[in-house]
Order: C-alpha cells, then sequence, then structure tokens
C-alpha cells in the first residue's frame, strides 16, 4: 500500500537534523524499502502543503539536487539548505561525508550501548 510505504519515508525524512542531508536511497533503506529510491522522489513530490516534512534535506546519491526545471523548486532547495549551512561546492553538490546524515542505531533493549567502541557510553532517551 503506498500510502504506508510513503508514512514510513515521512517518518524517515522527519528524523534528518537541520544542518544534514540524505539521500533518496539512503532514506528507502532506512523506511525498510531498499531499492526503492525512486518511491522515496514520489512520495515526496506527493507530499501535501500541511505535512512538516523537510524535504529539503533529500539528495541524490551524489549530494545534488535532483530538482529541476522551470518550477524552481531546484533553487528554492539550495536557498533552504544554504540557510542551514549547507555548503556547495562549485559544481553544486553537497559533500555527503560532511554534511550527510548518519542517524545511530536504535538499541532494541534498554541499556544496549549505542556505540559499541565506546565501552560506558549508553544511549538514554
Amino acid at each position: 500500500m503506498a500510502s504506508d510505504a510513503y508514512a514510513r519515508i515521512y517518518a524517515v525524512v522527519r528524523r534528518i537534523p537541520r544542518g544534514r542531508v540524505s539521500s533518496y536511497g539512503e532514506i528507502a533503506r532506512l523506511a525498510g524499502l531498499p531499492g526503492r529510491a525512486r518511491q522515496v522522489g514520489y512520495a515526496l513530490h506527493a507530499l501535501p502543503e500541511a505535512e512538516e516534512v523537510p524535504w529539503q534535506r533529500v539528495v541524490n546519491a551524489q549530494g545534488g539536487i535532483s530538482l529541476g526545471g522551470d518550477t524552481g523548486l531546484g533553487s528554492l532547495q539550495r536557498n533552504m539548505l544554504e540557510t542551514e549551512g549547507i555548503i556547495f561546492n562549485d559544481t553544486g553538490r553537497i559533500d555527503l561525508k560532511r554534511f550527510g546524515w548518519r542517524p545511530r542505531r536504535r538499541p532494541e533493549r534498554q541499556g544496549e550501548f549505542d556505540h559499541p567502541s565506546k565501552p560506558g557510553r549508553m544511549r538514554v532517551d
């Protein structure tokens, strides 16, 4: 059902913090829809105006804006991201290593370590 998939996509996109971006493919993977990056694009295109989803934080796998044409949405997206502190290089791409969102793994049990490489640091929700 598309609405369930769209709801999962919107939930993931809402988690992207200000000043970070993620790719369509990564959003699909995190929403449990691996290999369905295009569906993320369709979901964001169908986003109702009343929904508060930071759609501008989703870019292509190369760190570029995929919105083009005469709609002006590509310029709007870039302006919104720059306002959040995201920097574009000379070719109009974002350095995903610097600005890419890397969500923390959610612990399955209370007390599970957030980062196994950092003993003693437990995630507190």
